[in-house]
């Protein structure tokens, strides 16, 4: 039965955790290994823990660095300055320590249902109360943690909390689904291209220019102007697949425009690996290497030796600019690379071309899920839709 909207209680944060603890004000030394350091860039703006580039703590310093606090299995992290509103959910089996500008909630299991508060802190109500309390100053904004606990959230009976996190959360386990068989298949694709092509070598030295040329299409707002936006803050790290897309009203200038099928290289900074393969036409800017094969059978060649480490790696050691390191296409197409006759190309393209068509067809549901989700999300958490 469902509750009245009077059993919604608007209470201070303090009321609903056990516990509020930052992280350290400093960085350890570097490891090769050990417990994660957990920073800022691990946890995404859609609310999930990204481990895919960590650093890590020596397991003889991680007893200092977890004097606090040692996350556990349900805290929620989140970041309180630089980059902020950014929140996740601490799994089963996570071992490491909170970095620096980063925050842990541990809610009262006899309060607060923790999906419940995580899916809060993305509705509009928490974001204007972080946006209210935003402190700016000289090289980042801030939100106080001493003002933190009085931070306002309104809640239902937590039973009525773990029902609603129950329904947002089938969407996020649908989306996780989704995001393990999109790695699974990627994996695959780049097994067999060592297999035949590094570890058989059946292949003769090239660059990449003899496989694929650099494109600018021109943006037209009558033609493109509805077409999903790719740029590079919409490219996700170490995927080939998109995560999620803009519009591109939100670029004003420098916006050329690409096809499906086109491998989009992250020319700026690329040692963040943002390297996609377009599932659609759509729209980016110039700091996206728009690349497109000179051959049709020649597709997911490139777009697994242009996301490859090897690539990534030598793109940039070849880059120009210190504070924002770039790689040009006139350097970029130097790459060296193992190049297949056509005959080998044209099985590869076979076989690995459904797996990323596959990928780009989850990540085209993963899309639809999150905004289902996101439109779901609002009605829930203010009690109006439940």
């Amino acid at each position: 039965m469902s509750p009245k909207r009077s059993e919604w209680k608007t209470v201070p944060i303090k009321e609903l955790y056990a516990g509020l603890y930052d992280g350290p004000h400093a960085t350890p030394k570097p490891a090769d290994d050990g417990p994660v350091f957990l920073g800022i860039k691990n946890v995404t703006d859609d609310g999930r823990l990204d481990l895919s580039d960590i650093r890590h703590i020596a397991e003889d310093d991680y007893a200092a660095w977890t004097r606090r606090i040692e996350p556990a299995a349900g805290d929620i992290v989140f970041t309180y300055e630089a980059t902020l509103n950014r929140y996740a959910i601490i799994p089963e089996g996570f071992r490491g320590c909170l970095g620096r500008r980063m925050a842990l909630i541990r809610p009262n299991p006899e309060k607060m249902d923790t999906r419940f508060l995580h899916f809060y802190f993305f509705t509009e109500p928490w974001r204007q109360v972080i946006a209210t309390n935003t402190l700016s100053g000289a090289t980042v904004d801030r939100i106080p943690l001493t003002n933190f606990p009085d931070f306002p959230v309104n809640v239902p009976p937590l039973e009525v909390q773990r029902q609603i996190a129950a329904i947002l959360s089938a969407y996020d386990d649908l989306i996780g689904n989704n995001l393990r068989r999109i790695k699974i298949l990627e994996e695959m694709a780049r097994a067999i291209f060592r297999e035949w092509f590094v570890i058989e070598g059946k292949t003769r030295k090239g660059q990449l220019g003899e496989i694929c040329n650099a494109f600018k299409d021109r943006f037209d707002d009558t033609l493109h102007g509805d077409l999903p936006l790719l740029d590079l803050a919409h490219l996700p790290s170490r995927s080939l697949a998109p995560w999620e897309a803009g519009h591109p009203s939100e670029l004003t200038t420098s916006r050329i425009t690409f096809t499906q099928g086109d491998t989009l290289f992250g020319a700026i900074r690329c040692y963040l690996h943002k390297v996609v393969l377009a599932p659609y036409p759509g729209v980016t800017n110039v700091s996206v290497l728009v690349l497109r094969p000179k051959s049709h059978w020649l597709r997911s060649l490139l777009a697994i030796v242009a996301s490859s480490t090897e690539t990534i790696r030598w793109a940039d050691q070849h880059s120009s600019g210190t504070k924002m390191p770039v790689i040009n296409w006139d350097v970029l197409k130097a790459l060296p690379l193992p190049v297949p006759d056509e005959q080998a190309a044209l099985r590869f393209e076979k076989i690995v071309a459904p797996m990323l068509q596959s990928m780009g067809e989850l990540s085209l549901m993963n899309a639809n899920l999150r905004r289902t989700r996101d439109m779901v999300l609002p009605r829930l958490l203010s009690g109006e839709g439940y």
